[in-house]
């Protein structure tokens, strides 16, 4: 451990473990201990393709995205759910063949209220403006100016629950449930909830494709 690092961990060791953090939840810094840059390089060049890949799909477009909400195109849930179980099979198999240390996967901190309250609202702004945070930003970047406005919204929004934070405080901490998994908290394995997921999604792809057929609106999706 060189110098600075020392220093790091002996004044500011909360900021320390923060960035020890991002190294270990990066790509293949299970078996090689990469450089923090080369390490932020590798997360950035993979969210550019991630961008890139939501914009060619057609993501950018903030009438396919509320086309989700008003049942004329569904494309937004098919491709998400999709990634979601790809993404879930995949590293099952990885962890399997020990070559993924699930361990060391980030569970994000659960609490109650402020899901409920924050879902509600992100819905109504996803609704309302088009996008969710993803898409706006893969909207800006080919100029899109309801993307501008979009964004503009959403920062002033973190900036004004960054500033009233101690008024809301007890409500965003309230029924704090820790790092839960959906399969532990349902007390299953995690192979049944797989095969839930795939039948859940499964008729829920065949609601989808039923709910494109009767809200039908062939003057956007032509469009898009």
């Amino acid at each position: 451990m060189v110098l600075q690092e020392k220093l790091d961990l002996i004044l500011f060791p909360d900021i320390y473990i923060f960035k020890l953090n991002i190294i270990i939840m990066g790509p293949l810094t299970s078996s090689f201990m990469f450089p923090e840059w080369l390490d932020l390089l590798i997360a950035f060049m993979i969210g550019v393709g991630f961008g890139f890949s939501l914009e060619q799909a057609g993501f950018s477009s903030s009438r396919k995205l509320a086309g989700m909400f008003y049942g004329y195109d569904t494309t937004v849930i098919k491709v998400f759910f999709t990634a979601a179980i790809v993404a879930l099979i995949g590293s099952q198999l990885l962890g399997y063949m020990g070559l993924l240390n699930l361990n060391q996967v980030f569970v994000n901190e659960f609490y109650v209220t402020s899901a409920i309250v924050g879902g509600i609202i992100m819905g109504a702004g996803f609704i309302m403006g088009g996008f969710c945070p993803g898409t706006g930003l893969s909207a800006l970047s080919i100029g899109k100016i309801d993307a501008m406005v979009f964004l503009g919204g959403g920062l002033t929004g973190a900036f004004l629950f960054a500033e009233t934070y101690p008024l809301i405080q007890n409500i965003a901490e309230a029924d704090y449930r820790g790092p839960v998994k959906i399969n532990e908290a349902l007390g299953i394995s995690t192979g049944l909830f797989i095969l839930l997921l795939v039948i859940a999604a499964s008729v829920m792809f065949w609601l989808a494709e039923a709910a494109e057929k009767r809200f039908s609106r062939d003057d956007i999706t032509n469009e898009l």
